[in-house]
C-alpha cells in the first residue's frame, strides 16, 4: 500500500494534491503573504482506528492552513478542542500548534474539503473532487463508525461519499441519522464564529452532540 508523507495512504491523504486548480493558486498567493504558513492539503488529525470521525468543512485561512492540523489555532477549534477534552475525546483541553502535545482519544477529525478555499466557501466541484478521500477515509472505518458532521456541507459531503441520497437524510442539530453500512451520523451546527456569537451554538448544545456519541451509542455497544 502506497502512502503519503504524513502516514495515510494515498487514497485518503495527498499532501502533493494540487487538482483543484483554484485552491492549488490561492494556496500559493497565501504561502507568498505568509511564509511560515502550512499552505497544503490538511491531513486528518486523532487516532488511526477511531470510532468516531468528526467531519469538517475546510481549513481555515490563520487556523489548520497555518499549522497543518485540523482546528488548531484558529477560533472554530476553541470550542472544538475543549468539548472534546470535556467529554474525554482528548488528553488536554487546548490546541495551539502542531507539535503541543495533543492527543485525540478513540476520534479523529478530518475535513470535507483538505485545502483552504477563499472566502471559507469551497464551490461544489472543488467539494466534489475532494470527496474521493472523505470516501476512502470512511471505507477505512473498522470500529462503531459514528460520524459527526460539522455544518450541513460536512453532512452532505458524508452522504455523497457514501453513495446516499442528500433528500434520505436531511440535516438538522443534534439529528442522528442510522445509514447504512453501519455508519451512524450525527449532525451539528459548525462551531463557527459566526455560530457560537449568534448562539445559533452554544457550548451546552455542541457538548451535548458529542455526549451523545459518546452515551447512547459508545457506551451502549460495549
Amino acid at each position: 500500500m502506497k502512502f503519503s508523507k504524513n502516514q495515510f495512504p494515498v487514497e485518503q491523504f495527498d499532501l502533493d494534491c494540487r487538482a483543484c486548480t483554484r485552491l492549488a493558486e490561492f494556496l500559493d498567493d497565501t504561502k507568498s503573504q505568509y511564509p511560515d504558513y502550512h499552505c497544503r492539503p490538511v491531513a486528518p488529525f486523532g487516532d488511526v482506528s477511531p470510532d468516531v470521525l468528526i467531519v469538517g468543512l475546510a481549513p481555515g485561512m490563520h487556523g489548520a492552513n497555518a499549522t497543518g492540523r485540523p482546528f488548531t489555532g484558529d477560533y472554530a477549534g476553541v470550542l472544538l478542542y475543549e468539548t472534546l477534552f470535556e467529554t474525554g475525546f482528548s488528553n488536554q483541553p487546548d490546541s495551539e500548534k502542531a507539535d503541543d502535545g495533543l492527543e485525540l482519544i478513540n476520534c479523529r477529525i478530518t475535513n470535507a474539503v483538505k485545502c483552504l478555499p477563499p472566502q471559507n466557501k469551497p464551490t461544489g466541484a472543488e467539494i466534489n473532487q475532494c470527496n474521493q478521500f472523505l470516501q476512502a477515509e470512511l471505507s477505512s472505518l473498522a470500529g462503531k463508525k459514528i460520524l459527526i458532521a460539522l455544518g450541513s456541507i460536512a453532512h452532505n459531503a458524508v452522504l455523497k461519499a457514501l453513495g446516499l441520497k442528500l433528500s434520505a437524510y436531511k440535516f438538522g442539530h443534534a439529528a442522528e441519522h442510522v445509514l447504512p453500512g453501519g455508519y451512524l451520523l450525527i449532525d451539528s451546527y459548525h462551531c463557527s464564529r459566526y455560530n457560537t456569537q449568534t448562539k445559533r451554538l452554544t457550548a451546552e448544545m455542541f457538548k451535548q452532540v458529542f455526549l451523545t456519541a459518546r452515551d447512547k451509542y459508545l457506551a451502549s455497544s460495549q
